[in-house]
């Protein structure tokens, strides 16, 4: 386990309590950043169906998966391993069956379908048919929608939590240093990506990094004004901008870092609009304190682009912490206007000031901690315009 037993429960705690503010007996998560948040389960099995299910009255969240998997989750968890539960294979795949009939007969053996049961209804993994199975099979039921109520319990991080994405930080900042020392005209990108993905995973000879939530982001000229394009043969040429995005992982907390190199030299457009966003930036981390909300960050964040009359539709960051595919971000806060969240000790979001423009584009980044008496950045890598 990554984490004490102590801390699991506290996590359970806290879960319970916002499960009682709206009334749900039974929690059932399918999303596997809560699943390992709640349990410390961790595997690549997330393109079955599986879940842990809560009981306000029960000390112990119940692990259900498929039967293959039930090893990783003795390996990985501290449960009881009365609480682990897996459906046989002869429901994987094969329609019409399917395995949340097991769920729905364990939640009757329990006489829990009669309760009022959370369900995570936009997650990622909680389909419409897993929902259709619930509700007709346990017409009883009474079922809410706890969408994001395990997510906002992980919004304040632990000291535990912090050193991992600590950590993280390191990894992040080698991968985008082997990006600085790879890119030349006449490389191929995917070759640069190859780069990268080594320095990640290998780290350096203290420790070795995971897989991200997200995919290397990685596009140069045209392509650099599109927010999430990935590596392809394309060679980088003179003359051309290109955005990386990357993400350091350990123990599935992620530290995402995003940077802007140019081969050659860019026109002065380019150099202003990089310079009037890095002072955005700087403003934005300015305002990150306790006390204050994500909006009053939001608003230093655009106040510097509104004085230069620089447009940015989309929102300037988001909280962050576990991650597994298809992202690293938790879909809570929001770095945009009216979103009140207050700034706490330990909240971590990535603060990202992606600019795309109509045929160009550039990105930097920075993940950020709230301390007691303001902030401090994860990385220590320089934001200014990496030119080759």
């Amino acid at each position: 386990m990554n984490f004490s037993k102590e801390e699991f429960e506290k996590r359970i705690k806290e879960t319970k309590n916002a499960m009682t503010k709206n009334g749900i007996d039974i929690l059932i998560c399918t999303d596997p950043s809560n699943m390992y948040y709640l349990s410390g389960y961790d595997g690549w099995s997330f393109y079955v169906p599986q879940l842990i299910i809560l009981n306000i009255d029960y000390t112990e969240p119940v692990w259900i998966g498929r039967k293959q998997d039930a090893n990783g989750a003795k390996i990985t968890t501290y449960l009881n391993e009365k609480n682990i539960l897996g459906y046989p294979e002869k429901l994987i795949q094969y329609p019409p069956q399917h395995p949340f009939d097991f769920v729905s007969d364990f939640l009757k053996s329990k006489n829990w379908d009669n309760k009022s049961i959370g369900v995570e209804m936009d997650s990622y993994y909680y389909t419409a048919e897993i929902h259709y199975r619930l509700t007709s099979q346990c017409p009883n039921a009474k079922f809410r929608n706890a969408h994001l109520l395990v997510n906002w319990v992980r919004l304040i991080k632990s000291d535990a939590e912090i050193e991992y994405m600590k950590k993280a930080s390191v990894l992040v900042q080698l991968g985008m240093q082997k990006a600085y020392d790879s890119i030349k005209p006449g490389i191929r990108q995917n070759e640069v990506a190859g780069n990268i993905q080594q320095a990640l995973i290998s780290g350096n000879d203290k420790m070795g990094g995971e897989y991200s939530g997200l995919t290397i982001i990685l596009a140069s000229g045209n392509a650099a004004s599109a927010a999430h394009l990935t590596p392809s043969d394309k060679k980088f040429s003179n003359n051309e901008g290109t955005i990386i995005e990357l993400g350091g992982v350990k123990n599935r907390y992620h530290c995402p870092m995003a940077r802007t190199v140019y081969i050659g030299k860019p026109n002065d457009k380019i150099r202003e609009t990089m310079k009037i966003t890095n002072e955005s930036v700087e403003n934005a981390i300015k305002f990150t304190k306790p006390g204050n909300t994500a909006n009053d960050v939001a608003t230093a964040f655009w106040n510097v682009l509104e004085k230069y009359d620089v447009k940015k539709d989309s929102r300037a960051g988001y909280s962050i912490g576990i991650g597994y595919p298809p992202d690293w971000g938790e879909h809570t806060l929001s770095i945009r206007k009216n979103d009140m969240t207050e700034l706490r000790p330990n909240v971590t979001y990535h603060l990202m000031a992606g600019m795309w423009m109509d045929t160009w584009g550039l990105e930097i980044s920075e993940s950020i901690r709230v301390t007691e008496n303001g902030c401090e950045l994860f990385c220590n890598f320089p934001r200014s315009l990496h030119l080759v």
